[in-house]
């Protein structure tokens, strides 16, 4: 009996540790399934971020090329505004140096004007005086006899 009963035990012990042991296994088993789900999924995952990558880069590269082309327009534009400007700017000082010379030359006529009105006067009284003695009257003698008659009106001789 007591060699049946250990043989016996020993038995039931080796299977106990069998069916632990292939538990052991079966729960190794469902671990790699798990780690082989879970990998694939990690795979899946990493190539969808990667291809999202790939695509944002391409979005990004398209961007700053937009962005650069649009700089590079506004850069002509400024450019352009810019020599725009310069060239008003000197039409404006053309202008405001065109407006000076022309003050100064009003300026002159004003200060001037009573000078030139007596001076072209003094021209007219000449001229006239000139025609009259082409005229043949003697504007000296009328003038010197006038006077000789005014002064005998009055009674006064010579």
């Amino acid at each position: 009996g007591d060699e049946e009963d250990v043989y016996q035990k020993k038995g039931e012990e080796s299977s106990g540790v069998i069916t632990m042991m292939d538990m052991l296994v079966a729960d190794l088993d469902k671990e790699m399934q798990e780690m082989e789900v879970e990998e694939k999924q990690a795979q899946a995952d990493y190539e969808a971020f990667m291809e999202d990558s790939k695509t944002k880069r391409s979005v990004d590269s398209k961007l700053i090329a937009d962005k650069e082309g649009a700089k590079a327009g506004l850069e002509e534009e400024l450019e352009k505004d810019s020599l725009e400007r310069k060239g008003l700017f000197k039409q404006s000082m053309e202008k405001a140096e065109e407006l000076k010379d022309l003050h100064l030359e009003c300026d002159w006529l004003l200060s001037n004007f009573e000078v030139r009105k007596n001076a072209r006067a003094g021209e007219i009284e000449s001229l006239k005086k000139a025609k009259a003695v082409l005229s043949g009257a003697d504007y000296s003698l009328l003038q010197t006899g006038a006077t000789s008659v005014r002064h005998h009106l009055r009674g006064v001789h010579q």
